[in-house]
């Protein structure tokens, strides 16, 4: 592919965000899985539900636009997801091994924030109202995952969280 103009860009970018989004579909159950802290696997397993139609507003973005598919590979998101299966593989229990998984998971989500905002922005430059919307919803989506693993982390104001239990 040649980047000739901004819509090359685009959708450039919506290959790359397809390839993430079904790369994560995979990973996350993984991570689920390894959590032992029963409100981060719910946290995890949240975000797979709506991992799974974050895919479909990128194909409802391609319909819409008539965009064809272009077989592409995430090569970001395969590195965050191969640290992340280290993370997984790595000894250790409770709340050390959660917080651990928390720090790969909150990577995932600042790339994921990363790409959507480049990808919504692009699609505001270009005119394409009903992709910036979708955009912008999987893009408030993301920030609300990350939002959420920080206070399963941090515990919020008056609390410790999964963090001060490490702390031992």
């Amino acid at each position: 592919m040649a980047f000739a103009t901004l819509t090359d860009v685009f959708v450039d970018q919506i290959d790359d965000l397809s390839s993430a989004e079904s790369q994560l579909v995979e990973a996350l159950p993984k991570l689920a899985a390894a959590a032992s802290d029963d409100k981060l696997r719910d946290a995890i397993e949240l975000h797979l539900e709506q991992t799974q139609g974050q895919i479909e507003r990128l194909e409802k973005i391609r319909t819409l636009l008539g965009i064809s598919s272009e077989e592409k590979k995430c090569r970001g998101m395969a590195g965050l997801i191969a640290e992340g299966d280290e993370t997984i593989k790595v000894s250790g229990a409770g709340p050390a091994k959660d917080a651990a998984i928390i720090a790969a998971a909150q990577r995932v989500e600042h790339y994921e924030i990363a790409a959507y905002g480049t990808a919504r922005t692009l699609a505001d430059e270009l005119g394409f109202e009903d992709a910036k919307r979708l955009l912008g919803e999987t893009l408030d989506e993301e920030s609300a995952a990350d939002q959420l693993l920080s206070r399963l982390a941090t515990g919020g104001i008056f609390r410790g969280g999964i963090n001060a239990d490490a702390n031992v």
